[in-house]
């Protein structure tokens, strides 16, 4: 028997024009039946807010196959915006996991047809046991809709699959509803960046939303004295603090000028030690504010426009011009920034 080997060129696919319709195709199917849906929302969707709003416990997640997979990722986002929640399996349910879900919790139930046989027990039980269930469905007369103390319902749009089979649009159109919910869950609650970076912690998310005042030097740590510091001293603590630099702050503790290793060798001259650190400072530093990402901060020191003045450290300034920090580049790099 003769064995033929394929060159890498031979194997590969070819694409052709209809490929690209098709993916034209399917992308305008779904982005139709969202704009649909954005119209087809009524009081029921803000009825779902008002339940989830006033619930005590977590929001509960649930659904089968594909609609399974979306409602993780609905889960998901409600957990990461402020919204307790988590997803549990209606077959895992059946079998020992409906003790995950008590009074107090909401249950979200999605089922594109309204009749996933998993869903039975766990819609029994949230009815046995006064538990508010919301169902997202396209079909008003089935179980789930039936039985939901609110339903969200999906626009009757045609699945991007030409056999109508796969379920494409309506899975689009479920997990754009789930992000609506959780959008519009983290308004109300007045969630905020910082708050997003506390279930945030990791990742470029958390890094992104890091603060200034989140590494910064402060208190003992920060060189700042007095405009009116003999040069002398003014080296000596620049010396000790280690940063190669001092802000000066006049007589109301405003900032008023900065000095660096590089000003005190400028200004060399056989009397500058008699001068006050005034006599030698830099005015009108630049300066961030303590709530400034420090992706802000290094923007600022990477500035083309501040290349030929290398600076590395930013004074970190209060709303009245006090300096209440010191970041130095060293610190945005060991925070991964650069």
């Amino acid at each position: 028997m003769t064995v033929v080997k394929l060159s890498a060129a031979d194997q590969k696919p070819e694409l052709s024009s209809n490929d690209l319709a098709v993916a034209v195709r399917v992308l305008e199917t779904e982005a139709k039946a969202i704009l649909e849906l954005s119209c087809f929302l009524d009081d029921s969707f803000l009825q779902a807010i008002e339940m989830i709003s006033f619930a005590e416990g977590r929001v509960i997640v649930t659904g089968m196959g594909k609609s399974g997979h979306v409602g993780g990722k609905i889960a998901a986002t409600f957990a990461s915006t402020g919204t307790p929640s988590f997803f549990v399996h209606p077959a895992e349910a059946s079998h020992g996991d409906m003790g995950m879900i008590v009074r107090g919790d909401v249950v979200l139930a999605i089922s594109n047809s309204g009749e996933a046989r998993e869903l039975n027990d766990l819609i029994e039980y949230t009815r046995r046991f006064a538990i508010p269930l919301i169902g997202i469905t396209s079909r008003p007369n089935s179980t789930l809709a039936k039985r939901a103390d609110i339903v969200l319902m999906l626009p009757p749009c045609p699945e991007a699959c030409p056999n109508g089979l796969a379920p494409t649009t309506s899975t689009t159109l479920t997990l754009a509803l789930g992000d609506a919910l959780a959008v519009a869950m983290l308004e109300k609650k007045g969630f905020t960046a910082k708050d997003f970076k506390v279930y945030h912690p990791g990742g470029n998310l958390g890094q992104e939303l890091m603060k200034v005042s989140e590494i910064m030097h402060k208190d003992e740590r920060l060189p700042v004295i007095s405009e009116n510091v003999s040069v002398t001293e003014t080296i000596g603590i620049i010396t000790e603090k280690g940063f190669g630099c001092i802000g000066l702050v006049n007589e109301k503790g405003i900032l008023t000028g900065i000095i660096t290793d590089g000003d005190i060798r400028r200004k060399l001259c056989s009397d500058i030690l008699t001068k006050t650190a005034k006599d030698i400072m830099s005015s009108c530093p630049q300066t961030v504010s303590p709530d400034a990402l420090v992706a802000e901060a290094m923007a600022i020191m990477n500035d083309l426009k501040n290349a030929f003045r290398k600076i590395t450290c930013l004074l970190v300034v209060d709303e009245d011009g006090r300096p209440v920090g010191l970041l130095h580049i060293h610190d945005c790099l060991r925070a991964g920034f650069s």
